[in-house]
């Protein structure tokens, strides 16, 4: 058990490391690397998918509370969208945890390919989001906010690519959406991980110290580094270019999404 909870510790320093390098973190980083390092443990491959992305859900929970309360601190989070996002995301992340549930691990893995094949288009393709523009109504705010919580709940990510340019569009500032985004992946985390405890109960290959589909020395080891080599990471991406940076890493993504793709 020592030896395992070193290598998460390895795998949390790692990608937090590329977290903080390429300014994104969460599940697009941490999943991979929970595929890979699932795999190393001999964990069932039908189950190393499900594990990987509820594990990712509850890193998120922990790690993205300190980025959220840092922004809130500095008048980032515009409560308004918050509150009309919120409902949304919640159903969205039960959706993204039931229908995780029922994919084979197979397509799982492929589908979450495709996802990292998409954002990494995004990334060097899109512009950044110009805001300024009016709240949508209520019906279309739920269901954006529901399918933000569905895919993120659904992939194990934080939701940040899907939601910043959402409440850009929505009339909040760059930054703002930024740190409303952070605050929104807070409910997503949190209830996308505990759908994924609750269906992964009863699974009869899953290994010892699980609950459900989180995996707890995946969780402590990965929960513990990702944070402070995060911040090594930001030093470093400070003296790069922002520009080589966003295309390293959607070249990053398109070779790990067309992995698991094949």
């Amino acid at each position: 058990m020592l030896s395992a909870l070193l290598f998460f510790c390895l795998v949390g320093a790692v990608a937090g490391m590329i977290a903080g390098l390429f300014g994104i973190g969460g599940g697009v980083v941490i999943v991979p690397a929970l595929i890979v390092a699932l795999n190393q443990q001999g964990i069932d491959p039908g189950i190393v998918i499900h594990l990987a992305i509820g594990t990712s859900l509850a890193i998120i929970t922990v790690t993205g509370a300190s980025s959220a309360l840092g922004h809130w601190q500095k008048g980032a989070v515009v409560i308004d969208l918050l509150k009309r996002m919120l409902p949304g995301l919640v159903v969205g992340a039960v959706l993204g945890g039931l229908i995780a549930d029922q994919l084979r691990a197979e397509l799982l893995e492929r589908y979450f390919g495709i996802f990292m094949l998409l954002l990494a288009l995004r990334m060097l393709l899109a512009r950044p989001p110009k805001p300024g523009r009016q709240p949508a109504g209520m019906p279309a705010m739920f269901a954006a906010s529901t399918l933000i919580g569905t895919f993120s709940a659904l992939f194990g990510i934080g939701g940040g690519v899907l939601s910043v340019p959402w409440l850009a569009r929505s009339g909040a500032t760059l930054a703002r959406a930024i740190g409303t985004s952070a605050a929104c992946g807070l409910p997503i985390a949190a209830v996308g991980a505990a759908t994924f405890m609750i269906t992964g109960q009863g699974q009869a290959s899953l290994p010892a110290y699980s609950t459900g589909y989180l995996y707890w020395p995946a969780f402590l080891g990965i929960a513990l580094f990702s944070v402070p080599c995060a911040r090594v990471g930001v030093r470093l991406a400070h003296h790069l270019s922002p520009r080589l940076l966003r295309r390293l890493f959607a070249l990053l993504m398109l070779l790990v999404g067309l992995k698991l793709i094949v």
